[in-house]
C-alpha cells in the first residue's frame, strides 16, 4: 500500500512540475491525475470528450447505436492505458487516434451495415456552403437541400477510409494537419496529399451541384 501511496504521489509531483512549467494541457493534467487513481479527473475527460468522440464516430460508422458502443470502446482504452499514458503529444491527438482505429477496423468487418443519416453542407470549401435567402423555405426548397445534403453523403462514403477519416478529422474536428498526421500515423505530406486527393474526387462527383 506503501508502494501505490508514493508512486501516486510521484505521478502528481510530476503532473504539478510539468504543469507549473507552462507546458500542460488541462487534459494531460486530468490524464495524469488519472495514472495517479484520481477517478475523478477521468470522469471529467469522459464528460469533456465523449460527445466529441461519439459524433466523430458516427461521422466515419454512420450508425448512432454503434457510434455510441464504439465510444464506449475507445474511453475503456484510455482507462486501460492509464498506468501507461505520457503526455507525450496532446490529449485529443491520443484520443482520436484510439477512435479512428477503432472505426476503421469496424468499417472494415461490416461494410454492408451503414445506417445513413445527412452530413452538414460544410465539405467541398472552406467555410459554409451559400444558404437559400428565404428564411422560411418551400416544400421545395426544403426537398432540394435535402437531397444535395444525401448526394454530398453518399460521395463522402465512398471516400477511401483513410481519405474520409482525413476529411472528417480536417472539416468537422477541425484538427490541425500535424494531429491528423499523428491520428493516421504518417507524415503531413501525407495527409494533404489524402486531402487533396478526398476534395478533388468530391469536387468532380459533386460538380453538377456547382458547389
Amino acid at each position: 500500500m506503501a508502494g501505490v501511496e508514493q508512486d501516486m504521489a510521484a505521478s502528481l509531483a510530476l503532473s504539478r512540475a510539468v504543469l507549473d512549467a507552462g507546458v500542460l494541457e488541462r487534459d494531460a493534467e486530468l490524464m495524469l491525475q488519472v495514472r495517479a487513481g484520481d477517478q475523478r479527473s477521468f470522469a471529467l475527460l469522459l464528460e469533456r470528450h465523449r460527445a466529441p468522440v461519439i459524433h466523430f464516430l458516427y461521422r466515419m460508422v454512420q450508425n448512432q447505436a454503434v457510434a455510441e458502443e464504439l465510444a464506449q470502446e475507445v474511453f475503456l482504452r484510455v482507462y486501460r492505458s492509464r498506468e501507461t499514458y505520457e503526455p507525450t503529444a496532446k490529449f485529443t491527438t491520443w484520443l482520436f487516434r484510439i477512435a479512428t482505429r477503432l472505426a476503421l477496423n469496424w468499417i472494415r468487418d461490416t461494410k454492408n451495415e451503414k445506417t445513413q443519416e445527412s452530413l452538414d453542407e460544410e465539405i467541398l470549401e472552406g467555410g459554409p456552403q451559400r444558404q437559400v435567402a428565404d428564411t422560411n423555405p418551400s416544400v421545395e426548397q426544403r426537398m432540394v437541400r435535402s437531397a444535395r445534403l444525401a448526394e454530398v453523403r453518399r460521395a463522402i462514403e465512398t471516400l477511401p477510409d483513410k481519405q474520409r477519416a482525413a476529411v472528417l478529422m480536417h472539416k468537422y474536428e477541425e484538427l490541425e494537419y500535424s494531429q491528423i498526421a499523428q491520428i493516421l500515423e504518417c507524415s503531413e505530406s501525407a495527409v494533404k496529399s489524402l486531402l487533396f486527393r478526398a476534395y478533388e474526387t468530391l469536387r468532380a462527383k459533386l460538380a453538377h451541384m456547382n458547389v
